[in-house]
C-alpha cells in the first residue's frame, strides 16, 4: 500500500540521522565545497526554523534555515532543502517551503538568501539582484543567488558579503 499524505512538522533532534542521509543521497559529497554549505559551516541551523515532511514514519523531505549576514544586515539562508526521489513533484518541497517562509516572516526576519533555480523558487517570492550585488565565499553563478523579502523595503540597499552569523 502506497502513503499518498505527507505531514509537515518542526524538525526535532531525533530527526537528525535521516535528516543527514537525505542529504548524503540528494547531493552527494561534493555538497560541503558549495558557496552556500560554507555559509552553514560551524553555524547551528535554527530549528524553530527548519522543518520535516513525513509520510507515516518516513521522513520524505527536509528545509533548514540558518542565520546568516550580507554585508552588516542580519538574513536567514535557506537549504538544503531536499525531498525523497519517489516523494519529489508531490508536493512536500513546496509545503516545506512556504511553511519555513511563513515562520521566517512570523518571526520576523526580513530576507531570505538561497543559491537555487529561479523557476521553482521564483513563485515563493524570489528574486535575482544585480549580479554580485550579494557575495558568496565560494563560486556560484549569479543567476542562481536569489533573495526573498519578507517585510516591505527589505531589499532596499541589501548587498555585500554574504558570511555567518557567529
Amino acid at each position: 500500500m502506497m502513503i499518498d499524505s505527507f505531514t509537515v512538522q518542526a524538525e526535532r533532534p531525533e530527526h537528525a540521522d535521516a535528516i543527514e542521509a537525505l542529504h548524503e543521497a540528494s547531493f552527494g559529497p561534493g555538497r560541503f565545497a558549495r558557496a552556500a554549505s560554507l555559509l552553514r559551516e560551524g553555524v547551528v541551523h535554527d530549528p524553530a526554523l527548519s522543518f520535516v515532511a513525513t509520510a507515516g514514519l518516513q521522513l520524505i523531505g527536509s528545509v533548514r534555515l540558518t542565520p546568516i549576514f550580507i554585508g552588516d544586515r542580519p538574513a536567514i539562508l535557506l537549504g538544503p532543502l531536499a525531498v525523497v526521489e519517489g516523494w519529489k513533484g508531490r508536493g512536500a518541497g513546496k509545503s516545506l517551503m512556504r511553511t519555513a517562509l511563513a515562520a521566517a516572516a512570523e518571526a520576523g526576519h526580513a530576507v531570505v538568501l538561497l543559491v537555487g533555480d529561479e523557476p521553482y523558487y521564483g513563485p515563493f517570492g524570489f528574486v535575482r539582484l544585480e549580479p554580485y550585488r550579494i557575495t558568496l565565499p565560494a563560486p556560484a553563478d549569479p543567476a542562481r543567488v536569489l533573495v526573498c523579502p519578507l517585510a516591505e523595503g527589505a531589499l532596499k540597499g541589501l548587498g555585500g558579503a554574504a558570511r555567518r552569523a557567529s
